[in-house]
C-alpha cells in the first residue's frame, strides 16, 4: 500500500562547492525545506542575487525511515530552475521548470545500500532554454516545496507521467445530472487485480460504488440531481477514489476532489458559471513574502487565500508560473475561479520551445482535476521584443497542445499593452486578454475604458479581458496626488477609476489587478525601497492593507464595512482637506471632534467629504454598526517624511532644476514631442543611453518606443522614464540626465 514519507527534514546545503559529496558532508549549512538561497538577497535591489548552482544533499536511513516496500520515487514539487538528481554518485534524473512537480523512481539505488545518499543539484543559472529568463519578478533558485518519499507495490498508480495524479476526472453536465468519467492509469498490473471506483459527496456520503476488472481504466458514474460547484457562493466538491485490490488487500489508491460546473465566456455577456452571469473580478498573484521568498509554508498559502476572500475577489490569475498544488486545493474548496499559466513570458527564446511544451503538459496533467480552472495560459507579454513566425508556431503549438489534452477548458493570453490588436498571436487563443497601466506606465486613467470598447468593436469573436493593471504605492502621502508619486493617495485614485470603468463594461471577460501582494523584484529601483514591485494592495509582509484594498473590498464584498482612507497620512498644511471614505453599504456619516459632518450617499463605494483641519481632529466614519476611526493634524509646513526620496536613485524630481517658462527633465515625453528641439534633446540623451544595448539592443529598445507604446509612454515624465527603461537595460548615468536637463532649461514651451 503506498505510503507518502516527507524528506524535508534536515538537508546538508552549499552553494560554495561544485564537488559531489561521496558521503554526507558534515560542514556544511543544515537547512529544512522548504528553502531557497535567495529569501534576502532576492528582494533587496541591485538585480545582483545569486544565480547559480547549488547543492542538497541528505542520507536516508532505510531501517528508521522506510518502510519495506517494491518500488521507491522521490518526489520533487518544486526546484528552481533546473535541477539533477543523484542517488550514491549516480545521476537519475534532470528536469527543467522551476514550478511544477517531478518524480524519479529510485528504488534501485535505494535497496543497494543501508543509507543512500541523496543529492540535489538545483541551478538558477540564466540561459536561454529554460523559462522564464527575462521578467519583473524574482527567479528564487532552491528546494522551495516539499520534497517527499512515495513507497509503492510493483503495481501501482502511474507516478511518472509529467507528475500527475494518477487519476482523471471528467464531469459533464446533462440537465440536472452529472455524467462523470473517471480514467486511471495503472503501472504492472497483476491480471486478477480488481479497481473499486468509489464516488461520494461532500459529507462522505457514497453516490455509486463499482468494481471492475483492473483492464477496465476508464468508467462512468452518474450522479443524480447534481450539486453544483458555483465559485464563491457554493464551491461544492464530490471525491472520486480508486482503489487497486489485490483479493482482499488494498495495494494502491488515488482520491482527487472535484466539482461539477459548466461555464462559458461570451463576447458580449462575459463569463457566465453554470449559465449564470457571473463576472471574474479578482488579482494575480505571486509566490512570494518578505524574508522568505518563495518557500512558503501551508499557513502562508492559507492566509493569502483568507485575505483574497476578505476582499471580495472570486477570481485570482496565478502569475506567472505553476503555483502550489495545496494553493489549487484551496481555490477549490473557496469556490475561486482561476487562469493557471506557465512562465512562457517576455521574451521569446527559439531554442526553448520544447521547454514550453514539457511545462504546459505539466501544468495540464498535475492541474486537470481542479473545477477553479477555467483556462490556461499559453504566454504573458511574450511580444515585448516583437513578433515572429517562430513565436507564432510555439504559440499554435501549446494551443492545440492544450485542446488535446484538455477539450474541456478554453486557452488564453496576457498580451503587453503595446501589442497590436490585429497581431496574429492575438487570434490564436479562444479568449485574450491585455496587461495595461494607462494612468501609471504613461497616459492616463481615462484611456482604459475607451481601449477595451476599441478591442471590442473591432474583433467581433473574441472575448477581451483585462489580465493586469496597477500601480505601486509605498508610505509617502500628498493631498494632490499625481501619477508617478508612488503615494498611496495616487493608487487610490487609480483603482477607484479603474473600478469605474472595468467593472461597469459587462462584456470584460475578466479583471485581475496586478497585484494582490508586492512581490520581489530585485531588479527594481523605484519607491524609495529597491528589489520588489509595489503594485501589491497589500505590503509583501501581508502586515499593511493599503487603501485600495479596501476600494475593491467596497465593491466585491458582501460584509458589512467602513475604512477611512489615508490614515497614516497625518500632518496636513491646508485649512480644508479632503478625506475619502470606501463603503459597500449605500450611504456613510462622518464626525469630525463628535460633529456630524454629514451623511452622503454613493452608488460608487467611493464617499468625499471637505473637512476643516485645524489643531488635532479626529475621525469618525459610522455605516449601520459599523464605525472607523482616523486623525488629522494641522501643520504649518508639508512633512518631509511624507515626500518621496528614491533609495539609490540617480536624481529625485526635487533635485532637477527648473526654469519657469522653459522645459525640464520633469516633463512629460508627451509635451517634449511638441517641440522639435526638446525633442531632438531626448532622442540625443536615449542614444547614450543604450550604448551599452548595442545594435540590436537598440533597435529593439527603439521600436519599443515607437508606435502603440509611444501613445502610452507619452505619459511619463523624461526622468520617470529613466527609470522605468533602466530596468530594460538602458544605462541612464547622472551626467546624461543633468546634460539633457540643462539644454532643456534653455529651450521654451
Amino acid at each position: 500500500m503506498r505510503k507518502v514519507l516527507s524528506f524535508n527534514d534536515k538537508w546538508a546545503f552549499s552553494k560554495e562547492t561544485k564537488q559531489f559529496p561521496q558521503a554526507l558532508p558534515k560542514n556544511w549549512v543544515w537547512v529544512n525545506l522548504p528553502h531557497t538561497w535567495n529569501d534576502i538577497d532576492g528582494m533587496d535591489g541591485g538585480n545582483d542575487y545569486y544565480r547559480g548552482t547549488c547543492l542538497y544533499a541528505k542520507t536516508v536511513d532505510k531501517a528508521e525511515f522506510l518502510p519495506s516496500a517494491d518500488k521507491y520515487f522521490i518526489e520533487i514539487q518544486g526546484a528552481n530552475s533546473s535541477a539533477d538528481l543523484y542517488v550514491n554518485g549516480e545521476h537519475i534524473a534532470h528536469h527543467d521548470g522551476g514550478y511544477s512537480t517531478w518524480r524519479a523512481d529510485v528504488t534501485r539505488q535505494f535497496k543497494r545500500v543501508s543509507e543512500p545518499l541523496v543529492v540535489i543539484a538545483v541551478d538558477n543559472t540564466a540561459n536561454e532554454t529554460v523559462y522564464p529568463q527575462l521578467a519583473d519578478f524574482t527567479f528564487y533558485g532552491g528546494l522551495y516545496r516539499d520534497v517527499n518519499i512515495i513507497c509503492t507495490d510493483e503495481s501501482h498508480f502511474d507516478l511518472e507521467f509529467y507528475g500527475g495524479p494518477g487519476i482523471k476526472v471528467t464531469p459533464k453536465i446533462e440537465d440536472k445530472n452529472a455524467d462523470v468519467e473517471i480514467e486511471v492509469f495503472v503501472k504492472n498490473p497483476q491480471d486478477d487485480m480488481k479497481l473499486v471506483y468509489t464516488v461520494k459527496k461532500a459529507c462522505g456520503c457514497v453516490v455509486e460504488e463499482k468494481t471492475l476488472p483492473v483492464t477496465e481504466t476508464k468508467t462512468n458514474v452518474t450522479i443524480s440531481n447534481v450539486h453544483l460547484w458555483h465559485g464563491v457562493k457554493d464551491p461544492y466538491l464530490y471525491t472520486a477514489e480508486v482503489k487497486l485490490m489485490s483479493g482482499n488487500t488494498e495495494v494502491d489508491c488515488v482520491k482527487t476532489k472535484f466539482g461539477c460546473r459548466t461555464f462559458r465566456i461570451d463576447r458580449e455577456e462575459g463569463f457566465l458559471l453554470n449559465g449564470e452571469y457571473y463576472p471574474l473580478r479578482g488579482v494575480s498573484r505571486h509566490q512570494d513574502r518578505w524574508g522568505k521568498g518563495n518557500a512558503l509554508s501551508k499557513e502562508d498559502h492559507i492566509e493569502d487565500i483568507e485575505l483574497i476572500c476578505e476582499m471580495g475577489a472570486n477570481t485570482i490569475r496565478l502569475a506567472h508560473y505553476q503555483h502550489d498544488q495545496f494553493f489549487y486545493d484551496l481555490c477549490d474548496e473557496k469556490g475561486l475561479v482561476i487562469w493557471a499559466e506557465i512562465p512562457y513570458i517576455s521574451k521569446h527564446m527559439p531554442t526553448a520551445r520544447e521547454n514550453t511544451i514539457t511545462q504546459m503538459k505539466e501544468l495540464l496533467a498535475q492541474n486537470y482535476n481542479h473545477p477553479s480552472i477555467v483556462v490556461w495560459g499559453l504566454s504573458n507579454e511574450i511580444t515585448m521584443q516583437g513578433s515572429t513566425p517562430d513565436l507564432v508556431e510555439n504559440h499554435v503549438i501549446l494551443n492545440d497542445l492544450c485542446h488535446e489534452w484538455d477539450p474541456t477548458r478554453l486557452t488564453t493570453i496576457a498580451c503587453v499593452s503595446m501589442t497590436d490588436m490585429n497581431d496574429p498571436y492575438v487570434k490564436i487563443p479562444d479568449v485574450v486578454a491585455y496587461n495595461h497601466y494607462f494612468g501609471w506606465y504613461g497616459g492616463d486613467t481615462s484611456m482604459n475604458g475607451p481601449w477595451m470598447d476599441k478591442f471590442h468593436a473591432a474583433n467581433p469573436d473574441i472575448p477581451i479581458g483585462m489580465s493586469e493593471y496597477g500601480c505601486e504605492a509605498l508610505n509617502w502621502h500628498t493631498s494632490d496626488p499625481k501619477q508617478g508619486d508612488y503615494t498611496e493617495e495616487y493608487q487610490a485614485y487609480y483603482h477607484e477609476e479603474l473600478i469605474k470603468q472595468l467593472f461597469t463594461r459587462k462584456y470584460i471577460w475578466a479583471t485581475h489587478v496586478w497585484n494582490m501582494f508586492d512581490f520581489g523584484a530585485d531588479g527594481r529601483n523605484e519607491g524609495g525601497e529597491n528589489g520588489q514591485n509595489h503594485k501589491g494592495l497589500i505590503t509583501i509582509d501581508r502586515k499593511y492593507k493599503k487603501d485600495s484594498f479596501y476600494a475593491y473590498k467596497a465593491w466585491l464584498s458582501d460584509d458589512p464595512f467602513v475604512h477611512i482612507c489615508s490614515k497614516r497620512y497625518v500632518d496636513r498644511v491646508e485649512d480644508v482637506t479632503k478625506v475619502t471614505v470606501y463603503s459597500n453599504q449605500p450611504e456613510v456619516e462622518l464626525f469630525a471632534n463628535d460633529v456630524s459632518l454629514g451623511k452622503q450617499t454613493s452608488d460608487v463605494h467611493f464617499f468625499y467629504f471637505d473637512v476643516p483641519n485645524k489643531g488635532v481632529t479626529k475621525l469618525k466614519a459610522v455605516v449601520g454598526d459599523c464605525t472607523d476611526y482616523s486623525e488629522i493634524r494641522k501643520v504649518d509646513e508639508f512633512n518631509e517624511a511624507y515626500l518621496l526620496k528614491e533609495k539609490g536613485a540617480i536624481l529625485n524630481w526635487f533635485d532637477v532644476t527648473e526654469v519657469e517658462g522653459m522645459y525640464s527633465i520633469n516633463d512629460k515625453l508627451s509635451d517634449l514631442n511638441k517641440n522639435p528641439q526638446a525633442s531632438a534633446v531626448f532622442a540625443e540623451m536615449m542614444k547614450q543611453a543604450m550604448e551599452s544595448k548595442g545594435e540590436e539592443g537598440r533597435s529593439q529598445m527603439t521600436a519599443m518606443m515607437n508606435g502603440p507604446m509611444a501613445d502610452m509612454m507619452g505619459g511619463f515624465t523624461v526622468l520617470r522614464m529613466s527609470t522605468v527603461m533602466g530596468t530594460m537595460g538602458a544605462v541612464f548615468t547622472k551626467e546624461i540626465l543633468l546634460s539633457a536637463n540643462e539644454k532643456l532649461n534653455k529651450i521654451k514651451k
